[in-house]
């Protein structure tokens, strides 16, 4: 009720836990805080805030048009609500090095339990796009090192992204990720691999946790969980299928309500109000306002 049930802390450590444990993580993108706790009733393993739902959220496409303290916002409304760790999209570090410090604060002040930073061009584009570019190296690096250094719980972790797959080939992209593991990233997440061959090569390539990008319509096949675990990967991401599941349903919902006048035949496909009390957990609200609020005071006091 109001608020989950442990701390930041022991959800970074749970999260370091699981990434070590070997298996394979399934990491959905919750789209606001209710769908975060529909992905911890479900029997997830962690949540994830995509910076794409979150522009899309605010009417924006994703080209580096949000902030960080608007994901920040975001995010403290996620972590307050599940006890789930949340793993956050955090583009670029939204500026230079000292901008990527500070937005690891923030998100450690969030209640987060890791993020990722990438090595597009600030501002970036979706990773799916083409026309993608990306920064040197050695900026980058610098990315990573900034974030260490203002990293204050060590448990939070901090995930390099590395767009160059698509910009510069498979063997420049596995060098970047080498380098920026050098730099001090804990885990890894090469987007837009093409094929399972190049899942397998980045898995060859080095010995940190890597996540592996499964979103819609992209430029990969979509690979299940069996396979992913398979190859070796520590978490399959779906970022963006809550928000496209939901949004799809909505304009379903529009037309037939435009067409029909009314919302009776949409009632099968809804949410029922007793299924929506019980996922907010009323009946607790209710006895937590009776025992405050309807109360005798012992003899004497």
């Amino acid at each position: 009720m109001l608020h989950t049930h442990t701390t930041p802390a022991s959800r970074r450590r749970l999260f370091r836990e699981q990434l070590a444990s070997g298996r394979l993580l399934r990491m959905p993108g919750a789209i606001n805080p209710y769908s975060a706790r529909l992905i911890q009733e479900a029997g997830f393993d962690a949540a994830y805030l995509s910076g794409a739902v979150l522009a899309a959220d605010l009417g924006l496409p994703d080209i580096g048009l949000t902030t960080s303290t608007e994901i920040a916002a975001r995010a403290q409304q996620i972590t307050r609500v599940t006890d789930l760790p949340v793993l956050v999209d955090a583009d670029t570090g939204f500026g230079e090095p000292m901008n990527a410090a500070r937005t690891v604060q923030l998100m450690e002040d969030a209640g987060l339990s890791g993020l990722h930073l990438e090595d597009q061009v600030n501002p970036k584009r979706c990773g799916h796009l083409d026309g993608k570019a990306v920064v040197p190296r050695e900026d980058m690096a610098r990315r990573i090192r900034a974030a260490v250094d203002a990293r204050r719980d060590p448990d939070f972790l901090l995930m390099a992204r590395t767009d160059a797959r698509s910009v510069e080939g498979l063997d420049a992209a596995i060098d970047r990720a080498r380098a920026y593991v050098d730099a001090g990233a804990d885990a890894l997440f090469p987007e837009a691999l093409a094929d399972e061959a190049e899942f397998e090569a980045f898995r060859e390539a080095v010995d940190v946790p890597l996540l592996a990008n499964m979103t819609e319509f992209g430029k990969g096949r979509l690979l299940d969980a069996a396979t992913l675990e398979g190859l070796g990967y520590n978490i399959a991401l779906y970022p963006v299928t809550l928000f496209r599941l939901a949004m799809g349903a909505v304009e379903d919902g529009l037309r037939t309500l435009a067409a029909e006048g009314s919302q009776e035949s949409l009632l099968p496909r809804m949410q029922t109000r007793s299924r929506l009390y019980d996922v907010l957990g009323y009946a607790d609200y209710g006895t937590f306002d009776s025992a405050v609020f309807d109360f005798t005071l012992p003899p004497g006091t």
